[in-house]
């Protein structure tokens, strides 16, 4: 348990004594919940991948296989495997023992999950949450928020920044 989550108990507390009415939606709108998120979860990896190779590009000039194992903090082998998803999705081409390359398709995918990522982390901070937990934190909340949700915090760190 991280020193923030001590705190999740009394407010989880306050939340249920008020009168939300929210504690089980209607089934329909469950149903769409998990679906919601079962469907973010099959795609994040492969956003993420994109994502990075997206970066390192724009960063460096170039996404090697090496550099990304060493970034996601995984083997080679895992990401000869997403190489070859990628490959089969037509997000990246590549050739043994070179850069890998983003499609259209894959820089259109890296530039949303950017966007998104940066969202979310540009709010969590403008709430006050520290750097370092801010990241962690976009790292997985980026693919499991609505477009509605991303608009809005969007706004609120717009006008955030005109204090």
């Amino acid at each position: 348990m991280s020193d923030n989550d001590q705190s999740l108990p009394n407010a989880a507390a306050s939340m249920s004594n008020s009168n939300c009415g929210d504690a089980l939606p209607p089934v329909g709108q469950h149903t769409r919940q998990y679906e919601t998120v079962r469907n973010a979860h099959e795609t994040e990896l492969i956003e993420d991948y994109v994502e990075l190779i997206g970066d390192l590009i724009r960063h460096r000039g170039e996404a090697r296989a090496a550099d990304i194992a060493n970034r996601m903090g995984v083997s080679q082998a895992t990401v000869s495997k997403m190489i070859r998803r990628l490959n089969e999705l037509g997000l990246v081409t590549s050739k043994p023992y070179r850069s890998l390359f983003l499609t259209e398709e894959g820089q259109k995918m890296a530039e949303i999950s950017r966007t998104r990522h940066d969202i979310v982390l540009h709010f969590l901070r403008a709430l006050g949450v520290n750097d370092n937990t801010a990241r962690i934190d976009a790292e997985g909340m980026e693919h499991h928020v609505s477009d509605e949700t991303l608009t809005i915090m969007q706004r609120f760190i717009d006008q955030h920044a005109k204090r």
